[in-house]
């Protein structure tokens, strides 16, 4: 029997798997987000059609209280039409620094201004169809103010424990992207950042 190998340990050349633009058309151009449609040659050389959907990139906010809670905020999203439970995060605005926003994002969602606060990782949400790409910081010595919502915006503060948090994932009571990876990293990836921080 012949097995066929699958080496992984070089990687294969850009040009190979690059995909050359065609045409590339704006279909919709909204407060937050677009979208387009490429037209593309793949390197086999047939056509393929992608709609992409455009987004200038976004923050959350693992944030930890001087007694070692997380601020987890909930809130209504029209998307799924229900309530999800997450970190707090928002969108870049145009040339905005990623940590500047996640300064900004925790206090106007939390009400809470942090001393320190660190970058930890940063990913790209759903690179089959769009481009937002998501960073993720760290913030603890927090002070308290008060919080600056949208006039658009609801939300109600949970402060919970990691180990409680992690237990919310494992129950599928918290079930936004970010935030699940947010809070595997502070569990498994980076606990020695809190401990230096």
């Amino acid at each position: 029997m012949t097995v066929a190998s699958n080496d992984m340990s070089t990687p294969p050349d850009a040009d190979q798997l690059n995909e050359e633009t065609i045409e590339s058309k704006t279909i919709y151009s909204g407060k937050i987000l677009g979208l387009r449609r490429d037209t593309v040659k793949i390197p086999d050389g047939k056509v393929a059609i992608r709609e992409i959907v455009e987004h200038g990139g976004a923050v959350g906010i693992v944030a930890f209280t001087d007694e070692g809670k997380i601020i987890l905020v909930k809130q209504f999203r029209k998307a799924t039409n229900r309530d999800l439970i997450e970190i707090p995060a928002g969108t870049l605005e145009k040339g905005e620094e990623p940590i500047h926003c996640a300064s900004r994002e925790l206090e106007e969602e939390t009400g809470y201004v942090a001393s320190t606060i660190k970058p930890v990782l940063s990913f790209y949400l759903a690179p089959g169809y769009s481009t937002e790409l998501m960073h993720i910081f760290f913030a603890n010595d927090l002070r308290k103010t008060r919080q600056r919502l949208e006039d658009d915006e609801a939300l109600e503060l949970i402060e919970v424990d990691l180990d409680e948090a992690i237990s919310m994932v494992k129950r599928n009571d918290i079930e936004d992207a970010k935030t699940i990876t947010s809070l595997l990293a502070a569990k498994f990836l980076f606990q020695h950042n809190l401990d230096s921080a």
